[in-house]
């Protein structure tokens, strides 16, 4: 009586095998490192390493060690502060402009766990720290952006209706457009009135040169909803980003009017976040100009009339159309691949319906010509301005593709002749997760420690830790041996809790400990009910070993409904919570579900091997 079969003792072995292994890497603490990522052809070789060395030995730097491979260097530091000044040298050293250097946090996991992919879990901002973004929104580029909106609606359509009109520019934050008549105006007038859709306010002006001008300004409420939109179409675009990098419960909020915070805990690759999440990219489509000398324009400086001059990636003079065929707002995909027939790295666009015809239409009447693709960056260049640190907007734009159009095409097509697969890669992602509705440009960048202090941060493992051995001393007093064992299922039950969380990369936080510490008493009162069941049962008159059985069997259909109901909760709370709720109610379901195998399997494995299938007299509980 009272045996289990092997396959069970050997499935608990297994069990508690994987949760030692997967747990063990918490037990080695990250060091504080600089990871350092160059940008477009700029490389991390041995010259640039041996640069920065030199000014960290100067400046009486101490590094742990250097690991440089895949085109990045990571330099680990003892400690923070040794990590901070260390910033400062090499940003000062190999600048900004052509490399990422960004604070991290570099896992010290042995190879061997590595192998296994045991990774340590996750720690929220308030726990490990992480990284802190504070973004701005650029509002004068949205409204600009609105502008050039209204802009080529209603040129479109004055061409469409055959009206001619002198001129039509954006000048102090309005729109102007310039008729030849009071006749002509009228007529233009009506047509622009249909479009503006009571987001404008209209005004005649009449001029010296007997010119009729229309005023065209933005209303109050449509300057309000335009900047509205941008910031919460940014918060969306970035959550997209944020998505593509793999982070786990990441904080992404608006702060203010017109700024954006975003905090990535736990992330791994902060100089990857940094470039992914502080540029502003986006494509433009041109016809290429091929009758006209794009060298001819670049060294006289003259460039042919409905024409604007770009370079490419190697430096070349490119001729364009000024006028765009699409802009990245029409992407709706991007993926990264390998074109075969070029082999070279390749994205693959899928357009929406609107830009779809848009390019059917073109690439209908220009088979045989050439379309060149334009990269478009904006980046915030730090600049001192009368002492003062300020941000600088910097707009890159470089031709990164020019084909024939061999045959007409509308919805999906390929961008080939990209440098590398890695830019492949983040062009897609930027263009997958959407494009911004105005530029956001990073004022603030830190790794940021525990939001309440070290104190809170410590207070918080230690209420974990005591209220562990509260337990494990009342327990063993009150319940003798039994207690001893319930002592055992509890620690392994703390062991699978962070093993699972370590698996799934799940984020801790402050209240995520508060689940566990919540765990720790729910798992015990699991085997308090089994061992007050067993002691009614020898005070009814059964056996030792009649007891246990009936002890474990009885209390099985109580611990089920009391863990049910509360798992029933922990879904709810994170279903419906956010942020830190959520990290409360996914240690909280893991940790019953946990419990349930070792307070009933695991701590009946044991009991029956100490007393199960021979005589017992009297049992120790």
């Amino acid at each position: 009586m009272n045996r289990y079969p092997m396959w069970k003792y050997v499935l608990i072995g297994i069990v508690a095998l994987i949760g030692f292994i997967y747990a063990s890497p918490i037990l080695f603490p990250s060091d504080h490192a600089i990871q350092i990522t160059p940008q477009g052809k700029s490389v991390v070789d041995e010259k640039v390493l041996q640069t920065i060395n030199a000014q960290f030995k100067e400046n009486g730097i101490i590094v742990k060690e250097v690991e440089a491979e895949n085109n990045r260097a990571l330099y680990r530091f003892k400690d923070a502060a040794t990590q901070l000044k260390a910033i400062d040298i090499v940003r000062q050293t190999i600048g900004e402009e052509n490399y990422v250097s960004a604070l991290n946090l570099a896992a010290t996991t042995p190879a061997w766990l590595r192998y296994l992919h045991a990774s340590p879990m996750y720690m929220g901002l308030d726990l490990r720290g992480g990284v802190h973004f504070l973004m701005e929104v650029d509002m004068e580029a949205a409204l600009k952006k609105a502008l050039n909106n209204y802009k080529e609606t209603f040129r479109n359509e004055l061409i469409n209706k055959k009206i001619k009109y002198k001129g039509i520019a954006i000048i102090d934050g309005h729109l102007e457009v310039s008729f030849s008549d009071k006749a002509t105006f009228d007529r233009g007038l009506k047509v622009i009135s249909s479009l503006a859709n009571n987001e404008l306010t209209l005004k005649e002006e009449e001029t010296e040169k007997n010119e009729v001008k229309l005023i065209a300004t933005m209303k109050e409420a449509t300057l309000k909803a335009k900047k509205s939109f941008a910031l919460k179409q940014n918060i969306t675009t970035l959550r997209n980003r944020v998505n593509e990098l793999g982070v786990a419960e990441p904080v992404i909020q608006q702060q203010g009017l017109d700024r954006i915070v975003v905090q990535l805990p736990g992330i791994q690759d902060t100089a990857r976040a940094k470039s992914i999440l502080g540029a502003t990219a986006t494509l433009e489509f041109h016809k290429v100009d091929i009758e006209n000398s794009a060298v001819s324009a670049k060294q006289s400086g003259v460039v042919p009339s409905g024409d604007k001059l770009f370079s490419d990636a190697d430096g070349n003079p490119v001729l364009l159309k000024r006028r765009t065929i699409i802009e990245g707002d029409s992407i709706t995909n991007a993926s990264a691949g390998y074109d075969n027939q070029s082999n070279s790295p390749m994205v693959s666009l899928s357009l929406d319906s609107k830009g779809g015809k848009r390019m059917l239409k073109f690439t209908s009447e220009n088979v045989q010509q050439y379309m060149g693709v334009v990269f478009v960056e904006t980046k915030a260049i730090p600049v001192m301005v009368d002492g003062i640190k300020k941000l600088s907007k910097k707009i890159t734009k470089k031709v990164i593709n020019q084909a024939q159009v061999r045959e007409p095409f509308g919805n999906r097509f390929q961008i080939t002749g990209l440098d590398s697969t890695e830019e492949a890669h983040n062009l897609a992602l930027l263009l997958r997760a959407g494009a911004l509705a105005a530029p956001v440009y990073i004022v603030e960048e830190r790794t940021i420690g525990p939001s309440l202090g070290a104190a809170n941060v410590n207070a918080g493992f230690k209420s974990v830790a005591l209220g562990f051995v509260f337990v494990l001393v009342f327990m063993a007093l009150y319940y003798r041996v039994f207690g001893l064992v319930a002592n055992l299922a509890l620690a392994l039950n703390l062991v699978l809790i962070v093993a699972i969380l370590s698996m799934m990369q799940a984020t801790l936080t402050l209240p995520g400990i508060a689940g566990i510490v919540l765990t720790v008493g729910m798992a015990v009162d699991a085997n308090v009910l089994i061992y007050e069941r067993i002691k009614e049962e020898l005070r009814n008159g059964l056996s030792p070993q009649a007891a246990i059985d009936s002890g474990y069997a009885k209390a099985f259909s109580t611990i089920a409904d009391a863990n049910i109901t509360t798992l029933i909760a922990a879904t709810v709370l994170f279903t419906f919570g956010t942020g830190p709720i959520k990290g409360f109610a996914v240690t909280l379901a893991i940790g019953i579900l946990s419990s349930m195998f070792t307070a009933i399997m695991g701590t009946r494995a044991i009991i029956n091997s100490i007393y199960g299938n021979r005589k017992v007299e009297k049992l120790a509980i």
